[in-house]
């Protein structure tokens, strides 16, 4: 494996720049029974429960949800600059439709009992630990809401604790 794993104390990233600035790639499922990507640029790093965590967020309609729905860990990896055809080609196409691996040429790599891509630099391995619809009970900013959901299509918000961080050698 061309990564190596290393103590999550010691990387360094900005939480608000890294996901704004660089795109990532959510990914569910087993060699065995299927997984599925989409590009992500929303999610956040922190701590729950006294644990380090990922916090993503997937809409209704996106295949790769029905992944996470049935898997119980999951990738969020990271890609240099050359790889941004292949996370365009993530964010666009839907796995339910074509070969979605194959028109982005990515490279499966399986980690345990998830997947993630031999091209990425950084790669968080994560373990759900919650989940939460977002729905307009409760929310504060109406106007954002609306803008982001004009015709529903809500997302879900998955919490992963961070079991292991792989770095490229």
């Amino acid at each position: 494996m061309p990564f190596k794993e290393i103590p999550i104390e010691t990387i360094s990233i900005n939480p608000f720049t890294k996901i704004g600035d660089e795109w990532a790639l959510l990914t569910a499922g087993t060699k065995d029974k299927g997984f599925n990507m989409m590009t992500a640029s929303w999610a956040g790093f922190g701590r729950l429960w006294e644990k380090p965590v990922v916090t993503v967020y997937i809409r209704e309609s996106r295949y790769t949800r029905r992944f996470f729905e049935k898997n119980t860990t999951f990738t969020v990896s990271f890609y240099d600059e050359s790889e941004r055809r292949a996370l365009a080609v993530c964010g666009e196409l839907h796995g339910n439709e074509c070969d979605k691996v194959a028109e982005a040429g990515l490279t499966p790599l399986f980690i345990g009992d998830t997947a993630a891509f031999e091209e990425a630099n950084l790669i968080f391995v994560c373990k759900k630990i919650l989940h939460a619809d977002v729905t307009q009970n409760g929310v504060h900013d109406i106007e954002t809401f609306m803008r982001m959901y004009p015709e529903g299509d809500l997302h879900r918000i998955y919490i992963g604790e961070v079991q292991t961080v792989l770095v490229r050698e």
